[in-house]
């Protein structure tokens, strides 16, 4: 039979990696994007964009072992730095957690990259493979199915479009319009927090470390990122604070750039010395949205259309990449055997497949913020008795350290 494209709805991270493991396979794709992307010339830096804003992704190792099989992570790598040492801690608390990827036997926990940069790569990439259409500036306003196709109908400036495939991958988001077209429903949990992330320069290099630090608002992740060309050592970090929502607005603005500073400082300590200077702040509100299903017919939810969580270790983007792998395999295997790669049955053993690793990362994400959220003093003492016993119990930390790299799945 001949196969119609495949069409991804969203151009985000996720949505662009998919479509590159795709077409890899020989399999034609075309996606639809909302927002128009920005246009690079060789060498500029990297514009923000919806999907590539101003946050920072810290890459699992099978994550770049994914980008490593497409061939990207020597482009990538260029502007991602590793993490050699992970520190956990609570403000107040006299328990702490290392991990040390020398005694894991491995050269890193994984990768922290600029999501402009990693945006700029893969879109480069996408643009430049004749097996994947881009149709950006579109906006998708129905969708429909039957038994053999799915189509959309979507709207680019005057212009209506309609356009058919047996299969349709919506990875448009956390408020998916193709999930609520569906009528598929989501269980929503409202952290009420607000992430503030940021870049931020110290006075002590950061040594390939990452911190995660537990205050009574929420977690405190400080990242590291590569340094500025020239410099021997990178005294650049990428922060995401989490705060109680309805106070982010005082951490916004160039004129609370001072304040900010010395909140931070308070908060983190003086391990890397003194917080220099900070970028512009970005604010995003946190909640956990899931997906009731992931596969209605001939459509497939994914990314954050199929699951959001909290930014807590940094497992949702890592998540994602694990679960686009395998439904490339699936579909790899269909096309490879002229099948019909909408074919419910075999999308429903995909979703099947996935939901182990999906609900261990979803419960320990979950756990951890609301775990560390409870300021009572009997189970402040049990975390910290907690995270000390993790540093001296054997095997405690290869069991975590190999979840963390997305290694188990």
């Amino acid at each position: 039979m001949s196969q119609q494209p495949v069409i991804i709805v969203g151009g985000g991270m996720v949505g662009l990696s998919l479509a590159l493991m795709l077409a890899r396979q020989g399999i034609a794709i075309r996606l639809l994007e909302a927002v128009k992307y920005p246009e690079n010339a060789s060498g500029e830096p990297a514009t923000y964009h919806s999907s590539f804003d101003a946050r920072n992704t810290a890459l699992s190792r099978r994550t770049v072992q994914i980008f490593s099989e497409l061939g990207l992570w020597e482009k990538l790598s260029q502007h991602a730095t590793p993490i050699l040492q992970v520190n956990i801690s609570e403000q107040g608390g006299f328990g702490k957690a290392r991990l040390q990827a020398h005694e894991e036997k491995v050269e890193s926990f994984g990768q922290v990259i600029e999501n402009a940069w990693l945006g700029r790569v893969l879109l480069s990439e996408v643009r430049a493979n004749a097996n994947i259409e881009l149709v950006d500036g579109i906006q998708v306003t129905s969708l429909q199915q039957d038994a053999g196709k799915v189509w959309v109908t979507a709207q680019r400036g005057s212009d209506q479009l309609q356009f058919q495939s047996s299969l349709l991958i919506a990875a448009d988001g956390r408020d998916s319009f193709c999930r609520k077209a569906l009528g598929i429903g989501v269980d929503e949990h409202d952290y009420q927090q607000v992430a503030i992330v940021t870049t931020v320069q110290t006075s002590k290099p950061h040594g390939q470390v990452a911190f995660e630090r537990f205050s009574k608002n929420g977690p405190l992740a400080l990242l590291p990122l590569p340094g500025i060309t020239g410099q021997q050592d990178s005294y650049r970090r990428s922060v995401v604070w989490t705060v109680e929502k309805g106070s982010e607005q005082q951490w916004l603005g160039e004129h609370n750039d001072q304040q900010f500073l010395q909140a931070l400082q308070h908060t983190y300590g003086n391990r890397a010395g003194e917080f220099t200077k900070t970028g512009k702040r970005f604010a995003y509100p946190l909640s956990q949205v899931l997906a009731h299903s992931q596969v209605s017919g001939r459509v497939v939810l994914m990314g954050n259309a199929a699951h959001t969580l909290h930014p807590v270790a940094g497992q949702g983007f890592n998540l994602c990449m694990r679960d686009a792998h395998v439904l490339t395999r699936y579909l790899s295997e269909q096309y490879q055997a002229g099948q019909d790669m909408g074919d419910n049955a075999r999308l429903k053993h995909y979703e099947q497949a996935r939901l182990s690793d999906q609900k261990r990362v979803i419960r320990f994400c979950d756990s951890v913020v609301r775990g560390f959220s409870n300021q009572n003093p009997l189970l402040k003492l049990a975390r910290n008795t907690g995270l000390v016993a993790f540093d001296v119990i054997p095997g405690a930390k290869q069991l975590v350290a190999t979840y963390a790299m997305g290694l188990k799945v």
